[in-house]
């Protein structure tokens, strides 16, 4: 069953789109959807996975002859361009829509890293050659965390939003894990100078096969009516409500009183978006911006320094190292899948508190047990493996939180502007620690910095806890209203007065609002 367009009120419009979505049962349309958008995480972990593992290789006469410096550079300008694309066509997701972008940014990506492999030479035109074919992959990837975490969120039925959220975030590691496989059988059955190219061929391979998938999912119909655009909304929306219905499923009515009042969205750039953050959200900016920073850290400081590790300190030769890497990566990936469901049923403040402060209590004991001698590299992989199981779901939830706490209008960007923060504070990690472990001579440096990652964590945790949003079973409405309903004067019927917990306190909104029902609305939960 499905309803017809809500008709126009207060020179806006009055819509049950949201509603209507979040009624929907699972359906081979969703798992198609998750399938086509969340390959984005996989092929973010193949491509840096690949970029690692290729570094070596690189060096070697029969290559590029890169120096170290040159090689290394490549993760690095690789990093800057995701940054650069998160922030570009986060703008542009909010402004022109996420499924134009979802395609834009997939297209982009199987550019950059397509013409990577054509790198012929080691001269400098060559060398900016490849660098430049990195950064647009990294543009292309970074574009993706933007359009895709909003795309993803705004398509899901809030029952089930966590748990695909946390599990497709968590795919990274399925990337990693082909990379990782795929990188060992080019670099060691083939030629290095054949090998290294094919190596960055696998995710243009996969992503092309994706890319066909994807022209055949609707646009958000949440951006889409909150965009005025009323009947390509309804049309997209129908399109999903038949999708569903064919499998034989019938759809509940709409609860009428579940309308929102909308006026078309205007553009809200970043310098205006700082402000909508802070002062209108400074609790959840600062929830954000915490569990990016401190999991991105976390991650970019063990991840990028892990075979240096094994290297200086446990002495396993090169051609091992994948091994222990996959065991590893196996770990992060099982996190996400296993303890997803949890974030929607025992609830997103208690889990991601949770995650963090179990992880960083286990690095903190493991690190003890590192300064004194007291691990090899397998137990070493070992305690990795448990401690980034909890780890990995916790830094999914990240992604998650930053993508549904804020309004639908700058929701792209908000994830934009937190995602290249913590970029950022990542790479800081990795050159940090690199510079701790040095040649393996002492492991106090290294113990010193396990410790500060203990902390990083655990600061993370406390925070959650304090200012974590219960937005378990919510929709997005009623978790951040949007800034177009909020002139429209128009709400969703369920909005409560404290959605995010009692560290974010509630203020009135800039304009009075009324329910869909007439009744006085509660405040706006900052």
């Amino acid at each position: 069953m499905t309803t017809a367009p809500a008709a126009p009120t207060h020179g806006g419009t009055r819509s049950l789109i949201p509603a209507r979505i979040d009624r929907l049962p699972w359906s081979p349309f969703h798992t198609r959807m998750v399938i086509a958008l969340g390959v984005a995480w996989v092929l973010d972990g193949l491509e840096i996975t690949v970029a690692s593992s290729v570094t070596g290789v690189l060096t070697e006469p029969d290559t590029l002859a890169f120096t170290s410096a040159q090689a290394g550079l490549i993760a690095t300008v690789y990093l800057l361009g995701e940054v650069f694309g998160a922030l570009v066509f986060g703008n542009l997701s909010d402004r022109l829509g996420r499924r134009n972008l979802f395609m834009v940014t997939l297209a982009v990506y199987l550019v950059g890293s397509g013409l990577t492999a054509l790198t012929l030479g080691n001269g400098p035109g060559w060398v900016v050659f490849l660098y430049l074919t990195r950064f647009v992959a990294g543009m292309g990837i970074g574009g993706e965390y933007a359009a895709i975490n909003s795309a993803i969120d705004e398509l899901i039925p809030a029952r089930y939003r966590g748990r695909v959220d946390i599990a497709v975030n968590g795919t990274y590691w399925g990337g990693a894990i082909i990379g990782t496989l795929g990188t060992f059988i080019f670099l060691n059955v083939m030629e290095p100078s054949l090998g290294w190219r094919l190596a960055f061929l696998l995710g243009p391979v996969l992503g092309l096969v994706i890319l066909v998938v994807r022209r055949h999912l609707p646009e958000s119909p949440r951006w889409q009516v909150m965009h005025g655009r009323e009947r390509e909304a309804e049309e997209s929306i129908s399109f999903i409500e038949h999708e569903v219905e064919q499998t034989g499923k019938r759809l509940p009515p709409v609860d009428e009183s579940r309308a929102i009042d909308l006026r078309p969205a205007t553009d809200i750039g970043y310098l205006a978006l700082l402000r909508v953050l802070f002062r209108e959200f400074p609790g959840r900016a600062v929830l954000g911006a915490s569990l990016m920073i401190t999991q991105s850290f976390l991650y970019n400081a063990i991840f990028f320094t892990y075979a240096l590790v094994l290297k200086n300190f446990f002495g396993v030769p090169d051609s091992s190292v994948p091994l222990f890497f996959i065991a590893f990566a196996v770990g992060n990936l099982a996190g996400p899948l296993l303890l997803g469901h949890l974030f929607d049923t025992i609830g997103r403040r208690k889990m991601i508190a949770g995650t963090y402060l179990l992880s960083g209590t286990l690095l903190g004991i493991t690190s003890v047990l590192f300064q004194l001698g007291a691990l090899n590299a397998i137990t070493q992989t070992i305690a990795w493996t448990i401690i980034f199981f909890f780890a990995s779901a916790g830094a999914s939830s990240a992604y998650l939180t930053v993508s549904e706490i804020f309004p639908l209008e700058v929701r792209a960007k908000a994830i934009a502007v937190f995602f290249a923060i913590a970029q950022l504070f990542g790479a800081f990690g990795a050159w940090f620690y690199g510079k701790l472990i040095g040649e393996g001579e002492s492991t106090g440096p290294l113990f010193l910095g396990y410790l500060i990652g203990a902390v990083v964590m655990i600061v993370g945790g406390l925070i959650a806890a304090k200012l974590g949003v219960d937005a378990e079973g919510k929709s997005l409405e009623d978790i951040a209203l949007p800034l177009a309903a909020r002139e429209a004067g128009g709400k969703p019927h369920q909005m409560t007065g404290n959605v995010a917990g009692p560290a974010d306190d509630a203020v009135p909104p800039r304009h009075p609002l009324t329910r869909a029902d007439g009744a006085a609305a509660p405040r706006l939960p900052r």
